[in-house]
C-alpha cells in the first residue's frame, strides 16, 4: 500500500498509519509575524466584514492575507513619506538648520501618509 495518497474528489491528502489512511489535517497557512498595519486590518475585518474574516479563517489564509496587507501598507507608507518630504522640501539641511520646524513638518507628513494608507488599504473591502 502507498504511504501517501490524494483523494481526487476533494483534494485531501491522506497518510497510511497502522493500515488505515488518515487525513492530513495540518494547517497550510504560514505563521508570519503580523505588524501594525496587519493588526489594524484584522481589527477592521473582524468588526465590519465578519463573513470575509470567517472565510479567511476557515480556509487557513488569514495569516498570509494579513502579512500581504502589512507588506503592501508598509511599502506604501514608506514611499508616501519619502515623496511628501521631497515635495515639501523637507531635507537634512532643514533638519540641521531648524530642527523644530523639521520635526513639525515630518510629523505632518507622517500623519498624512498614515491617513492615506488607512483609506486606501486598511479600511477598504
Amino acid at each position: 500500500m502507498k504511504k501517501y495518497i490524494t483523494d481526487e474528489k476533494n483534494g485531501i491528502d491522506y497518510t497510511l498509519v497502522n493500515g488505515v489512511y488518515l487525513p492530513n489535517l495540518v494547517s497550510t497557512d504560514t505563521n508570519y509575524e503580523i505588524g501594525r498595519w496587519g493588526q489594524r486590518r484584522l481589527d477592521y475585518i473582524m468588526k465590519h466584514h465578519k463573513a470575509f474574516y470567517t472565510s479567511l479563517k476557515t480556509s487557513c489564509k488569514l495569516n498570509s492575507y494579513l502579512h500581504d496587507v502589512d507588506i503592501r501598507a508598509t511599502e506604501m507608507y514608506d514611499l508616501l513619506v519619502t515623496q511628501l518630504a521631497e515635495k515639501q522640501c523637507v531635507t537634512e539641511q532643514l533638519k540641521a538648520d531648524n530642527q523644530m520646524l523639521w520635526v513639525q513638518m515630518m510629523t505632518n507628513i507622517t500623519n498624512q501618509a498614515r491617513e492615506i494608507v488607512y483609506n486606501e488599504v486598511i479600511y477598504t473591502r
